[in-house]
């Protein structure tokens, strides 16, 4: 990770010798079979599309890349909006750590989130994991800790009702459960990692929500404020064997208030001008509307490179 990071700087503080022309840029994601890893390498496509010469950097997770983008470290990065949120005001597991130069460049299409059992089990809904074997901890992926208590509190549960399996990210998690050592795990519809772990366990069900009323949605957002519930059809992903509603929230392309105006508002408008190379290159982002790009952006700011191509297409 450091190393990665190391080299990334020293190439950053070589490209700032190139012309202004060259554009070249970095986009932060986590590990490849990740949601992130595969959203970023759309977006990097459409960038290099739009004239841009970008490179992926992958890490861990966005707890660990993103205070290196709020120092500068690198131009941009995908993540959900609550963590950025968190980020920028240091609460949650941030700490008291505040990163206060991160800003939004654009909104991207939702992420849409399942707990994934095996197909052939007994496991129908949230409230049948009790007692059981499910992955937890999640000691380098910070994120994903309120996610989960989110879906449980669905169904009136609790982290305490199953029996943890400390893992650390929601890839090792899905590593985890293909080795039989849980019962489940959570994950982003459309990441490649699901699909790996559908094809090596013969099928998956992906559970949703099991109370999707007005006070249940009100009990998740206790512990992933920006969460919404949507609903996917049947066959839509890998898992969905049937209509099903899930947690869904929002993702953002971010960026830090030193950023140059000029890469801002050429990826903001590489995006919105190459939505269909990001589909053609991660299906699920099929579901990106350029229209959509500047969407509530929470506690954050936009960044007035991507402020000046929101107002050139007048999107308000």
């Amino acid at each position: 990770m450091n190393k990665l990071f190391t080299a990334g700087a020293v190439a950053l503080g070589l490209m700032a010798a190139l012309p202004a022309a060259a554009q070249n840029v970095g986009i932060a994601t986590s590990n490849p079979g990740s949601l992130f890893h595969n959203i970023g390498t759309a977006v990097a496509n459409a960038a290099n599309a739009g004239g841009l010469n970008t490179t992926i950097q992958p890490a861990t997770s966005p707890n660990q890349f993103i205070p290196f983008i709020d120092q500068g470290g690198i131009e941009f990065g995908v993540a959900n909006l609550q963590e950025v949120n968190y980020a920028i005001t240091g609460e949650a597991w941030w700490n008291g750590r505040e990163n206060p130069n991160l800003r939004i460049v654009a909104h991207l299409q939702p992420l849409v989130e399942a707990i994934f059992v095996r197909a052939d089990s007994d496991i129908m809904k949230v409230s049948d994991l009790k007692g059981l074997p499910m992955t937890d901890g999640y000691t380098a992926q910070n994120t994903i800790l309120p996610q989960l208590s989110a879906f449980y509190a669905t169904a009136n549960m609790t982290r305490d009702d199953v029996e943890q399996v400390s893992v650390a990210s929601v890839v090792a998690g899905a590593d985890a459960f293909m080795a039989g050592d849980t019962v489940g795990f959570i994950f982003a519809h459309g990441a490649g990692k699901v699909r790996e772990a559908d094809a090596a366990v013969g099928g998956l069900r992906a559970l949703g929500v099991e109370d999707a009323s007005d006070e249940s949605l009100a009990r998740a957002r206790e512990h992933w404020p920006t969460a919404f519930f949507m609903s996917l059809p049947e066959g839509a992903m890998p898992g969905v064997l049937e209509e099903t509603t899930y947690i869904a929230f929002p993702q953002v392309i971010f960026t830090h208030a030193n950023a140059p105006d000029d890469a801002v508002y050429a990826m903001a408008k590489a995006m919105y001008e190459n939505a269909g190379v990001m589909g053609e290159t991660f299906p699920p982002m099929r579901a990106f509307r350029p229209e959509n790009m500047r969407g509530d952006p929470g506690i954050a700011e936009f960044h007035p490179g991507a402020i000046r191509f929101f107002e050139e297409v007048g999107l308000q």
